[in-house]
């Protein structure tokens, strides 16, 4: 202590000499809040430190005393000031401050003595506090479009240093441009506390699209916000539209609704509306409904501002439609080959798409009844379409004819045990049939397009002669066939087989004898003719010469070659 007081000189000399002070090193301490100030950082060890000395700057380079402590003993305090009853050292000789104010912010020094060697650790001290909260006062009722408003006035109180405020509109900062937007801040300190103020006057020219716009403050670095604020745009009507439901396709039958759209603010709540004509008013709404609308309502329509008819929109509206008509209808039934002509009418509001089906199968095209046919028959159906409008109309046909044996015939079976007899009729109503001997049957085909075939199974034990019998409600066909027993046929097939091997071998046996009288012919004919040139050559006659005999012998030849062929 003594080392370190003023009366010292020599004491004095000796600090000066041998301190080394280290550079400011600023701390943050918050207002109201413990104020904790390091001293040396660790940089000596605690063993090796003799004292610990705090002191402050009061001004102007005074230094005020505030607490000492030799190595082994209790801290003692020195401050003499408010420091007395506020500071503290704590067990790695940082300085302590309670209550935290903005007096505090000054320099405080740690003067650590070792041994022979003085050391200073200075340190800056500053104090912040964020504002209680921000709001906004004074806030517009309405804002006007084109006039240079106040919007409202932002305040952030009790904060050091000075907050400093940003307008928000949507999320997005706000700056003054000296036209549409004007923004005017002031600070004041408390005397008291020595606190700040910020005041923020937001003034804003508005647009029409600020309807529905979001304002807030916030101040810039800290985690502070204001709630935010709307507020009502005001402007006239500028801009009409009429609105139509449904949108995409009006409909004969549908509910027609009018809507008449202003872009002003507050919007008008009456309107007069153009119905063809026809001036409808309306008070305290902006919509007309036209129920059940008919072809007729296709035309012009409007909507006007009651104060200002000049103000108005206009909408072509159509009605789509649709009417068809076919005749005949219901059920029809025809002869087979008899025409049906058919009367197809449509009426509607634009282009139809047709399409026909014939017992719910897509035709290719309108069916062709000119000449009617069993297959004709069935249920048909037109469907035409027109927007999202269909209409259908149907017909059942029923095509009728007397039954009429087509064909009639028999074969035998492939075991030969017995025959089948094959009757093919058609007709509409379905013919029933029935055979003049009993037999067994063997099939029935489905009745399709008018057409069936019977089958019956017989063993017949003697000729005879079978009818078939189509019957239905506009006519009888009847036919008749011969059909011998099974034992004659099996004798007659036997007589066949042999009188065909007869004829067989006698063919045969000409053709060999025709062959063989060939070739007897020839050999003698080439004998004749070797003998004849011998002669020749001796005679001295040209080789290449015949004579007479050899002309009729080839003659003779050539004649039975040909009864040969025949």
């Amino acid at each position: 202590m003594h080392l370190l007081s003023a009366g010292c000189a020599s004491a004095v000399l000796l600090v000066s000499l041998l301190s080394q002070v280290t550079s400011l090193k600023p701390i943050i301490g918050q207002y109201g809040e413990m104020l904790k100030i390091p001293c040396n950082s660790g940089a000596i060890k605690a063993e090796d430190i003799a004292i610990t000395k705090w002191k402050y700057d009061k001004g102007d380079g005074v230094p005020g005393y505030l607490l000492v402590k030799q190595k082994n003993q209790n801290v003692s305090i020195s401050a003499t000031d408010e420091y007395k009853v506020r500071v503290s050292m704590d067990e790695n000789s940082s300085l302590l401050i309670s209550a935290a104010k903005l007096s505090d912010q000054r320099t405080f020094t740690c003067m650590v003595v070792t041994g022979g060697d003085v050391f200073e650790y200075p340190v800056n001290v500053l104090i912040h506090k964020l504002p209680a909260k921000l709001e906004i006062s004074d806030k517009a009722e309405e804002l006007e479009i084109g006039r240079l408003t106040k919007l409202g006035k932002c305040v952030a109180k009790d904060a050091n240093p000075p907050a400093n405020i940003t307008w928000f509109k949507n999320n997005k900062p706000l700056e003054a441009d000296g036209k549409g937007i004007s923004i005017k801040a002031s600070v004041t300190v408390e005397s008291n506390t020595g606190l700040s103020t910020t005041t923020s006057i937001l003034e804003y020219s508005a647009m029409k699209e600020d309807t529905g716009a979001k304002f807030e403050c916030r101040a810039d670095g800290l985690p502070l916000e204001s709630s935010s604020m709307n507020f009502t745009i005001t402007y006239s009507t500028e801009n009409i539209m009429l609105e139509v439901s449904p949108q995409k396709e009006l409909k004969e039958g549908d509910n027609l609704t009018l809507k008449c759209v202003a872009d002003g603010n507050p919007a008008p709540t009456s309107f007069n509306f153009h119905l063809k004509g026809e001036l409808v008013r309306v008070e305290n709404t902006d919509t007309y409904t036209i129920a059940n609308v008919s072809r007729n309502a296709t035309g012009e329509y409007k909507c006007s501002l009651i104060d200002d008819t000049s103000m108005e929109a206009t909408r072509n509206i159509t009605v789509t439609y649709l009417d068809i008509n076919l005749s005949p209808s219901g059920n029809i039934v025809k002869h087979a080959g008899a025409a049906l002509n058919l009367s197809l009418q449509i009426d509607s509001s634009g282009k139809a798409e047709v399409s026909w089906t014939k017992n719910n199968a897509k035709l290719d095209k309108q069916p062709d009844f000119t000449k009617l046919g069993y297959s004709d028959s069935g249920r048909y159906e037109w469907t035409v379409t027109v927007g999202h409008i269909t209409r259908t109309a149907s017909f059942d046909l029923t095509v009728e004819g007397p039954a009429v044996i087509k064909s009639l015939f028999k074969t035998r079976s492939n075991d030969g045990q017995h025959k089948v007899l094959t009757c093919e009729a058609e007709g509409s109503p379905k013919p029933a049939v029935s055979w003049s001997i009993n037999g067994t049957l063997l099939s029935e085909s489905p009745f399709i397009n008018g057409k069936i075939t019977h089958k019956i199974k017989v063993v017949p034990s003697a000729n005879l002669t079978v009818n078939c019998t189509v019957t239905n409600r506009l006519g009888v066909d009847s036919r008749a066939i011969n059909v011998s027993s099974l034992i004659e046929e099996v004798r007659m097939d036997k007589q066949d087989q042999s009188e065909d091997s007869d004829q067989t071998r006698l063919v045969v046996g000409v053709i060999v004898g025709l062959l063989i009288a060939t070739l007897v012919i020839g050999l003698a004919y080439w004998v004749y003719s070797k003998k004849s040139k011998q002669g020749s050559w001796k005679t001295g006659e040209k080789e290449c010469g015949s004579s007479e005999e050899e002309k009729k012998l080839e003659e003779k030849v050539e004649e039975n070659s040909q009864k040969a062929e025949m």
